[in-house]
C-alpha cells in the first residue's frame, strides 16, 4: 500500500504556497475548515503586509480579520494568529520553533499542524498528518478503527515505518482529494482497491 501510494503520488507536497516556516505555519492555521485554493487567494497580500512573525505581532485585530475574513472563522484565526506570533516573538527571537512540544504550546497550534510544519519545511517526521483525508482514508483503508485524530495517528506511526511518515502523509491527502473522495470514491480507478476493504462497496463507500 505504502509503495503504490509512492508510486503514485511521488510528487506529492503540501498545496500551501510558502518561502518559510512561518509562512507554512500561518497559512496551516487559516486552512482550517477552508480550502488550500482559498488560502493562497488570501496569502499573498498577507505575507507582503505582515512578512514575520514580529511584523504579525503588531498587527491590528481588526485588519487582519478584515484580510482573512474570506477563509471563515476569521475572529477566531485572528486570536490564533495575533497568539502564535507574540509567542513565537517573546520566546523564540521571532523564528519558528522545530520541537513539536514547542509548537503545540503556541496558540492555534494543534499536532496537526505542527505535524505540517515540521515535516514539509523542516524535514523531521515528527508523526503523521491527520486531517479530514486521512481521517476518512485511513478508515476506509482498514488502518484504524478510530475517529479521534490523536488516536488515528497512533495507529497510523504504529504500522507506518517512521521515514515514511512524512511522503504517507502528503500521498494519503493527494489521494483524498483526486481519487478517495467523501461523497463519491473513485474505486474503479483506484490503485488501492485491491488492498482496500472498502473498495467493493463501490461509490457507496462510507467512513
Amino acid at each position: 500500500m505504502l509503495d503504490i501510494l509512492a508510486e503514485t503520488w511521488p510528487d506529492a507536497v503540501v498545496e500551501l504556497d510558502h518561502d518559510s516556516a512561518y509562512q507554512l505555519l500561518v497559512a496551516t492555521i487559516l486552512s482550517a475548515q477552508s480550502t488550500d485554493r482559498r488560502i493562497n487567494m488570501v496569502t499573498p497580500a498577507l505575507f507582503e503586509r505582515f512578512p514575520d512573525a514580529r511584523s504579525l505581532a503588531a498587527a491590528d485585530p481588526d485588519e487582519l480579520e478584515e484580510m482573512i475574513r474570506s477563509t471563515g472563522f476569521f475572529r477566531m484565526k485572528t486570536k490564533h494568529l495575533l497568539g502564535m506570533a507574540r509567542a513565537v516573538t517573546a520566546h523564540h527571537d521571532g523564528q519558528i520553533p522545530r520541537t513539536m512540544a514547542e509548537l503545540v504550546a503556541l496558540p492555534g497550534v494543534a499536532r496537526k499542524t505542527a505535524n505540517v510544519v515540521l515535516g514539509s519545511f523542516f524535514g523531521i517526521p515528527s508523526g503523521i498528518v491527520v486531517d479530514t483525508h486521512m481521517q476518512r482514508l485511513s478508515r476506509r483503508l482498514g488502518l484504524t478503527a478510530e475517529t479521534d485524530p490523536q488516536k488515528i495517528e497512533r495507529d497510523l506511526m504504529a504500522q507506518v515505518p517512521r521515514s515514511r511518515w512524512i511522503g504517507f502523509s502528503q500521498q494519503v491527502i493527494w489521494h483524498g482529494r483526486r481519487v478517495c473522495h467523501a461523497r463519491k470514491p473513485a474505486c474503479e480507478t483506484c490503485p488501492l482497491a485491491p488492498l482496500c476493504p472498502s473498495a467493493e462497496l463501490g461509490a457507496g463507500a462510507e467512513a
